[in-house]
């Protein structure tokens, strides 16, 4: 059970909760007493997590996964005589995963719907170890924080579940952070959101993904007012300026304005998927994703020095 358990991502609890309470379970035994997962049990299991992700409940998820593959009667698990003369055959190799992320999203929502905190803990870090991080963010943790916001959107019963993900990321992106020595810039790149914007865990993972190129940055978490943001770019005098907006409602280009006023000009970036590119000012660069992001600021920063 334990290495099902890994495999999917939970608690071996919750696949004990999965089997008594919904019958998702191992339907194979041994000649003891215990009981084994096979092959389409742990497919079935696989069925669940789909379900799970798509907003199924457990209880709907269970069944839809019991209705597309039926438990087969149980057999008995006998250990194999193997005679001297007859050759053993190498075992298969397994079949290759060509689709990673999709997997890794599947059981990070499971263990976040099962509300199961260490799992998506070890889920995040393992993950960021696995791909890196803006691959995991892109391939993996933003698809599941957009599937789960959409699911409790304006619904109380829930959002529990949302919320304890989203501070497992915000902690694993900032665990995934490494404290620069000597970055390759002298002057930081500031990342902040825009006034009024909630949603500030891109920023943590661009943050992140720069200090692995050894891009020092200084990141403010929480969105500061539009006077407070004009004086700490006059203070801290930050090679590059980026400003992230994940809605249209909050992206205001005139901030741009307030932030360039000085005799130190840094460059200017709107970053997300908020911002209006036709209401841009000519000197802010448009970056729409965070991979494009990392790339533009390194070279813009210290591309010329390699």
């Amino acid at each position: 059970m334990a290495s099902v358990a890994r495999r999917l991502g939970v608690a071996p609890s919750t696949l004990r909760t999965w089997d008594r309470r919904y019958g998702v379970g191992p339907s194979r035994h041994t000649n003891g007493r215990h009981r084994r997962y096979g092959t389409s049990d742990i497919g079935r299991l696989e069925l669940m997590q789909r379900a799970l992700l798509r907003g199924a409940s457990t209880a709907e998820a269970a069944k839809y996964a019991l209705e597309q593959m039926p438990r087969a009667v149980t057999e008995t698990v006998k250990t194999p005589v193997v005679r001297p003369e007859e050759p053993v055959a190498a075992p298969s190799p397994p079949p290759e995963d060509h689709d990673v992320p999709s997997r890794l999203a599947r059981r990070l929502s499971t263990a976040a719907l099962a509300m199961d905190f260490g799992a998506v803990q070890r889920m995040l870090a393992d993950t960021i170890r696995e791909l890196g991080v803006l691959p995991a963010w892109s391939g993996v943790v933003s698809p599941v924080l957009t599937a789960l916001g959409a699911r409790w959107r304006g619904v109380s019963a829930g959002a529990e579940v949302e919320y304890l993900l989203a501070e497992c990321v915000y902690a694993a992106l900032v665990r995934a952070t490494p404290v620069l020595r000597e970055p390759r810039n002298q002057r930081p790149v500031l990342l902040t959101c825009v006034p009024d914007e909630r949603d500030n865990l891109p920023m943590y993972a661009l943050a992140a993904a720069l200090a692995g190129r050894r891009i020092g940055t200084q990141l403010f978490g929480a969105s500061l007012p539009a006077e407070v943001l004009a004086v700490t770019v006059r203070r801290s005098v930050p090679a590059a300026v980026v400003l992230w907006s994940g809605r249209r409602t909050t992206a205001d280009p005139r901030l741009f304005a307030r932030v360039s006023r000085g005799r130190q000009r840094s460059r200017l970036f709107a970053c997300g998927p908020g911002w209006d590119p036709a209401m841009l000012p000519d000197k802010v660069e448009l970056l729409s994703e965070l991979t494009t992001a990392a790339d533009r600021i390194e070279h813009v920063l210290v591309g010329a020095r390699r």
